[in-house]
């Protein structure tokens, strides 16, 4: 029927009313908190783009972790920057890593925080790039050795999961094969299947220190303009072994969020990457926005679109609102 016997607002004028009707509600169980470990002591540099985040020394990224924690908030997803890099990101694979120095430390402290160990080699080559480089750029099956050990290493450091970010072909493959060889056949794989070559990641690579040192990501990372390409990507790595599958970035991104979730039903994470924070955080720092409604209202979007799981650096604020709003 239509108006006036059909009148949408009535479902609106009243707040309890407004709330039961509610199509998508957040929880603090969507999110993850992205954190950043490095190597030293007593180490909390400020992340000068990404206001209120820091790289964290172990003792300080267990401190950090527990905040964490205290807001409800029960995943974190680690990133390493090492003292010393190498030319293939073999130091990522160590048994005394700082990643894994890090899990262990943290996992000593706070048994139930569910730790998500990213697998990646551009925080630890001096290149910057992800993986091992020949003729100028990244061979593909050179990395997947690496990244295999890389796996093997944060999970016996006690990771509860791991999330290859590379976009390297194969991977998903090699990990799952190499984890069930060493008796880790219960840690998941949440893999970054659909990663754009995103101009949303510059404050990340600051707070990570993997600029590249020369070229880009383009031949590895996705052309923005792709979205069939993306299904295929994602339906592969499913069929490699990959038990959740990540869209990243998400704000740009939600339509391919909505099609991975609409065609394959399974666990759909999303990132929230770090220029999409750092754009939210400095235009409330400049009164043009209000910050916590907009936080919010970009959540809410990518939770509608489809994901599951939401890995954002608003994670704890957001968890902090949702508590109050109880």
């Amino acid at each position: 029927m239509n108006f006036p016997v059909t009148r949408m607002r009535r479902l609106r004028y009243n707040g309890v009313l407004r709330q039961m009707v509610t199509e998508t509600k957040l929880s603090v169980d969507d999110f993850v908190m992205p954190l950043f470990v490095i190597a030293g002591t007593n180490v909390r540099n400020e992340i000068k783009s990404m206001p209120g985040n820091y790289q964290l020394s172990v003792e300080n990224v267990v401190e950090e972790c527990k905040k964490v924690y205290a807001s409800g908030v029960k995943a974190v997803l680690l990133f390493g920057i090492p003292a010393q890099k190498d030319e293939d990101g073999t130091v990522a694979c160590q048994h005394d890593g700082i990643v894994q120095q890090a899990i262990r430390a943290i996992k000593k402290e706070i048994k139930d925080l569910y730790i998500i160990a990213d697998v990646c080699n551009c925080e630890y080559t001096v290149h910057g790039h992800c993986g091992t480089i020949v003729d100028g750029d990244v061979d593909n099956d050179l990395t997947l050795v690496t990244l295999a050990k890389q796996s093997v290493s944060l999970a016996e450091a006690g990771a509860d999961m791991i999330a290859p970010s590379d976009m390297m072909d194969g991977r998903v493959a090699i990990i799952r094969e190499q984890l069930d060889l060493n008796h880790f056949e219960k840690i998941p794989i949440m893999s970054y299947a659909a990663k754009y070559a995103s101009g949303f990641y510059g404050p990340f690579r600051e707070a990570a220190e993997s600029a590249p040192k020369f070229g880009n990501r383009a031949t590895y990372q996705m052309n923005p303009a792709n979205s069939d390409e993306a299904i295929r990507e994602v339906e592969l790595d499913i069929a490699e072994g990959a038990d959740i599958v990540m869209v990243k970035p998400a704000l740009s991104y939600l339509d391919v969020i909505y099609r991975v979730k609409t065609e394959f039903r399974m666990p759909v994470a999303a990132y929230n990457v770090s220029g999409e924070f750092s754009m939210v955080k400095a235009a409330a720092a400049n009164d043009w926005i209000d910050g916590e409604r907009v936080m919010m209202e970009v959540l809410t979007s990518i939770k509608r679109a489809g994901a599951d799981i939401i890995i954002t650096y608003h994670a704890v604020e957001a968890a902090l609102v949702l508590n109050r709003l109880k």
